[in-house]
């Protein structure tokens, strides 16, 4: 793989991982009571906890975003070029 392909990937990863995260912020934000009982009937969780656990799952997610495809592709982009 070259390295204009890795980055064109990474970006693109990027893209549609951002547009994931987004998505679930603003399903959790406008449809939290559907979002919590249609869990509430798998899981026994308070709205607490299910607030808290959404929320730490998003900023690991977020994390991970950066992490792996965000710091690479700003790598391939700026140093590699």
């Amino acid at each position: 793989m070259t390295v204009p392909v890795a980055r064109d990937l990474l970006f693109w990863c990027s893209i549609i991982d951002v547009g994931i995260l987004v998505l679930w912020f603003l399903f959790f934000t406008f449809a939290h009571d559907f979002t919590y009982r249609v869990h509430g009937r798998w899981f026994s969780l308070s709205k607490e906890n299910f607030d808290a656990l959404h929320y730490a799952l998003m900023g690991m997610f977020k994390l991970a975003v950066i992490m792996f495809n965000v710091v690479p592709y700003l790598v391939l982009r700026f140093v590699l070029s």
